[in-house]
């Protein structure tokens, strides 16, 4: 059996609004996510209405720390509403965007 350390990829599904409210659950939900070796994780936004600047932030802190370790974040399933606040924001230039 090999120490290797396998890259991992992780789907999370929030199911509700990513807000003030609800990111620091969801943060710490993910830190435990992302560890050593997550190659990469996808946020499936199918059933989420609404992200706030607080959600944003929790996505952009996400990708930055994935980043560090080479990882990457992907974002999948978002309205078209969610989707054109991403490419508005520019953010569609650092997470990978599916569906």
């Amino acid at each position: 059996m090999s120490d290797t350390a396998h890259a991992v990829d992780v789907v999370v599904r929030p199911g509700q609004d990513i807000v003030a409210s609800t990111a620091e659950g969801l943060r710490a939900e993910w830190k435990k996510l992302m560890q050593p070796g997550a190659a990469a994780l996808t946020v499936d936004l199918a059933g989420v209405e609404m992200i706030d600047s607080v959600g944003l932030g929790l996505l952009i802190a996400t990708h930055n720390t994935l980043g560090k370790s080479g990882g990457r974040l992907r974002v999948s399933g978002a309205s078209p509403d969610i989707l054109s606040l991403f490419r508005t924001m520019r953010l569609d230039k650092h997470f990978i965007l599916e569906g």
